[in-house]
């Protein structure tokens, strides 16, 4: 594995918790990249504990909403990881803030491969979590990965949709042919300047006339609420061609496949609400729920514990890793 310069330092956007143990551990995908992780387990255990990695959102670092949702599903006894994807955060992998459908995917299977070689894990009791676009890269992963027994999505989004659709699906052919004009005209920009272009990251400043979902991603991430400083959505944002990925290679082909758990969670107010929604209709099997949040937007669902259904996901978690 490559060697990654991981910060010892307690750098996250929520406090830590005395109830469990923290460390940083390393593990890697089946494309040769290291990925960095913290790794929450709870205090004064023995024996193989169930296990969940997560991830997640879209553009957004361990350090912030993935390593609340680890943190606190270890207070409540499993072995937890929070990972940085590929390519950004202290993960490995270059060129740096890129996404891909296939290897945002297999950074979940890869982190299912290193939790089935702790000693201390149940291989056969492994869940994953994935919030915002993770949530889409998740139901991916487990609709390939049988070793994964459960899965939990939170305000789930589908990238691909969303890229090659726009938001509703409000898109044209006409308008995603001029898409494609434009990032494939930004790829050879990018190869005689010898650089990946950004997007930007969340917008900033907003104006009143801001769509109010951009204004709630603003209030989190660009705030001292969820600000990161390796957090692409808090500084200069995904390279601009990866959306081209996006648009040529559908996520969540074959979810309608996955015979283990799934619990899809959505705010009732959510722009993304649909996304969840439409996915979960394309599930099959009695062990499938979809539990939308009354009076919840998007990002509610990022931090805000009076919001987010712990012990419902809890009490997921236990009853398909038992």
């Amino acid at each position: 594995m490559e060697p990654l310069e991981l910060t010892q330092e307690w750098d996250k956007t929520f406090p830590q918790s005395d109830k469990v143990e923290h460390k940083k551990i390393t593990f890697h995908n089946r494309y040769g990249i290291t990925l960095a992780a913290d790794l929450y387990k709870p205090k004064n255990t023995q024996g193989h504990l169930a296990a969940i990695a997560v991830s997640g959102p879209y553009g957004a670092v361990k350090e912030q909403v993935s390593g609340r949702y680890a943190q606190t599903l270890a207070e409540r006894g499993f072995l937890t990881i929070a990972f940085d994807p590929s390519y950004y955060g202290e993960s490995g992998g270059t060129p740096r803030y890129l996404t891909s459908p296939e290897i945002s995917t297999e950074d979940f299977s890869a982190a299912v491969d290193y939790l089935t070689s702790r000693t201390d894990v149940d291989s056969e009791r492994i869940g994953i979590l994935g919030i915002c676009g993770w949530g889409g890269f998740a139901l991916n992963a487990a609709a390939n990965d049988p070793r994964i027994k459960a899965t939990v999505t939170s305000t789930m989004y589908d990238m691909s949709r969303v890229n090659a659709n726009g938001y509703f699906d409000a898109m044209s052919a006409d308008d995603r042919y001029k898409l494609r004009e434009q990032l494939n005209a930004q790829r050879t920009e990018d190869y005689r300047d010898d650089s990946y272009a950004r997007d930007g990251g969340v917008l900033d400043p907003v104006t009143d006339d801001t769509p109010q979902f951009v204004k709630e991603y603003h209030d989190y991430y660009k705030t001292e609420r969820g600000y990161h400083r390796r957090s692409p959505n808090s500084n200069e944002g995904i390279t601009k061609t990866s959306v081209l990925s996006f648009i040529n290679m559908p996520l969540l082909t074959y979810i309608s496949e996955i015979r283990s758990a799934v619990l899809m969670i959505h705010g009732e107010k959510a722009h993304s609400r649909y996304f969840s929604e439409d996915a979960y209709k394309r599930l099959t099997g009695s062990n499938k729920e979809l539990l939308i949040i009354p009076g919840a937007n998007h990002v509610d669902l990022y931090d805000n514990l009076n919001v987010i259904p712990f012990d419902k996901i809890d009490g997921f978690f236990k009853n398909a890793l038992k």
